[in-house]
């Protein structure tokens, strides 16, 4: 409501300026000059009041601004009887102002979608019917239909087998995602399919996308950094304008050539450009996935010259997935995995959970076990199809009936091996591993050319894993099996060398993306401790998504400094022009206002950044394509 009525003052503030000028010069063509110097001069004087309240308003704050240059300059129009000049000073500055606000609403209408896309209520099924309640009503285990066209509603898990869902609000995403049965769906994502059936697993506030929403008003009402450097600039930008008016008037005795040098002056490229730009840079990057807290780590991500990186669910996928299948006893592939996916339904644990996965991502129908009986981490015993199945490791089958053949003690570190038993058989192995995510050479490649000079890993994983996973990406250092506490300690060492960034995604994590000039937090399936204590968070299980981000926050921060140094630059050369006599106090106004509408339309390319994109294969369901070409 606030932002609403300081628009309608500004409106208001305009259309009187607008109109005094334009009547003004009505009755000046008629040759009622003294009217027309009333109407000026009654129209620049709210604006002027305007002006000179915020100067107060920054003055109490403890800031000076460079308002007080246009200040100047319609007051001294006033007083030496310039008042056209006067007048398009007011009419100018007031539609700078106002064009400042047309121009932040335009780059956060990304993030204005993002807010207004917020669903307010859900399908429940409850009791054989169905029933629309409430967000906070949801619950974890909730069933929820998803119809075609709606947002989902909180985070969870798909119960129908398949599903099209549009990720564009939250990802950039232009094509829709196919999503299969108990695959993860975020919230705030669309049904851009049929209707769907949906597992709650989180409750509304603590979703994906009520996160998001947060973490976007946060970034809303950050103020730009430049624009406080700009405010310390005031000082000495405001001392440059007034000697040279003075020196004008002085060596000329002319006062007027004084009002036309700080008519020139009137600095909105400083003051407008430079927010302009930042912000619709924060705009250009939540469409591209990466959602930044505020211009200020928007501008320390483009200093960036240092990547530490978290090898867990960063650059892997942090889930385990089939890599292999060993067969002995004659049973094929598929029917090895089968049995030991139907057994592993009742399990829990993320090992079996990836079983099942790979399985359903075969198409294979998995029959329902019996007789179940799981031992935490070591193994499950049941029945399939009335036959004995026995899934874990290769001791805790062995030991209940299974026959272990070939020999497995050499594969790869970091790799987990189950073991499968069949009536007392040992039917065959599944090779499981955490491999890196797709296109990760590709990616740390593209960073090094944006800048990055140094690229580590940080992980609490042993160092012959972290070392058989990273092998071939060219890392400058691998730090493995480290605490929570080294991570920050080996953050504030690399320090010295630079800005630095961390990327990370778990409780773990946290500690060093606070300490990090930037610390990244992968948003989709991280944890919310990194996500509250990173600067900007991945609102995609993406990490290539670094790559767009990083170019986003340079060019913004470029075209934000071009603005002003061109506008500044410009605004210099008019001053300089009008106290050699060259420009009168009018002429000056226009040329002033020509340099403003320029400058502002230049940071405004921020918001066409078009990034280079790596070619990144969508898997909506982590690893699900990965197993079938693994496995395949």
């Amino acid at each position: 409501m606030e932002h609403i009525n300081t628009d309608r003052l500004k409106i208001a503030i305009l259309l009187l300026a607008v109109s005094g000028l334009v009547v003004g010069l009505a009755l000046w063509f008629a040759g009622r000059g003294d009217m027309a110097d009333l109407v000026w001069f009654a129209g620049v004087t709210p604006a002027l009041a305007a002006l000179v309240v915020e100067i107060l308003r920054s003055i109490g704050r403890g800031e000076v601004g460079l308002d007080i240059v246009a200040a100047l300059s319609m007051t001294a129009a006033l007083v030496f009887g310039e008042t056209l000049a006067a007048a398009v000073v007011a009419v100018m500055y007031s539609g700078g102002t106002f064009l400042e606000s047309f121009a932040e609403g335009r780059a956060r209408r990304e993030m204005h979608d993002l807010l207004s896309r917020v669903p307010r209520t859900a399908t429940r099924h409850r009791n054989g019917g169905l029933e629309e309640v409430p967000l906070d009503e949801i619950a974890p285990g909730d069933r929820l239909l998803v119809r075609q066209g709606d947002v989902v509603p909180v985070d969870g898990t798909l119960a129908s087998d398949t599903a099209f869902v549009d990720t564009s609000a939250l990802t950039g995403e232009s094509l829709p995602v196919r999503l299969a049965h108990g695959a993860d769906a975020m919230s705030g994502s669309t049904n851009a399919g049929e209707a769907f059936e949906l597992t709650a697993t989180r409750e509304a506030q603590h979703s994906t996308y009520a996160g998001i929403v947060r973490l976007v008003e946060e970034a809303q009402r950050s103020k730009a950094p430049m624009s406080r450097l700009a405010d310390r600039w005031s000082l000495g930008f405001l001392f440059v304008t007034v000697t040279i008016a003075f020196a004008a008037w002085w060596f000329s005795g002319d006062p007027i050539r004084a009002v036309a040098v700080l008519v020139v002056a009137t600095p909105c490229p400083l003051i407008l450009a430079v927010p302009v730009a930042l912000v619709a840079g924060l705009s250009r990057a939540a469409h591209f996935g990466v959602l930044i807290k505020g211009a200020g780590p928007l501008e320390a991500m483009a200093r960036i010259r240092t990547l530490i990186l978290d090898k867990t669910g960063t650059l892997t996928d942090g889930r385990p997935q089939i890599v292999s299948i060993d067969s002995h006893d004659g049973m094929t592939e598929d029917d090895i995995l089968r049995f030991a996916a139907a057994l592993d339904q009742a399990s829990k644990h993320p090992v079996a959970q990836a079983i099942v996965a790979a399985a359903k991502a075969r198409g294979l129908v998995l029959p329902i076990p019996s007789e179940v009986a799981e031992i935490p981490g070591e193994g499950v015993v049941g029945y399939v199809e009335g036959k004995k199945v026995i899934v874990g490791g290769g001791d805790f089958v062995a030991k209940r009936g299974g026959h272990a053949e070939g020999d497995h003690a050499s594969f790869a570190a970091g790799s987990v091996l189950v073991a499968v038993a069949v009536e007392g058989h040992m039917a065959g192995h599944l090779v499981m591993a955490d491999p890196l995510r797709d296109g990760t050479a590709a990616m740390l490649a593209g960073l090094r050319r944006q800048g990055i000079e140094r690229i580590l890993l940080a992980t609490g994983d042993r160092a012959a894993v972290a070392e058989r996973v990273t092998g071939g990406l060219g890392l400058d250092g691998l730090r493995a099996g480290l605490t929570p506490d080294q991570k920050v300690l080996l953050v504030l060492t690399e320090r010295k060398n630079g800005p630095v960034m961390m990327v990370g995604d778990g409780v773990n994590d946290a500690p060093a993306l606070a300490a990090a000039d930037v610390g990244v937090a992968m948003g989709a399936r991280g944890a919310a401790a990194s996500a509250e204590a990173a600067d900007v968070v991945l609102l995609v299980d993406r990490v290539d998504r670094l790559g767009p981000g990083i170019e986003i926050a340079r060019r913004s921060r470029r075209i934000a400094v071009e603005s002003v140094v061109a506008g500044i630059g410009l605004s210099v050369a008019g001053m300089i022009a009008a106290a050699y006599g060259y420009l009168s106090p009018v002429q000056g106004a226009l040329l002033q206002e020509v340099i403003d509408v320029a400058v502002i339309l230049n940071a405004l390319r921020a918001l066409r950044i078009k990034p280079d994109e790596p070619n990144a294969v969508i898997d909506a369901v982590p690893g699900s394509i990965k197993l079938k070409e693994n496995i395949l």
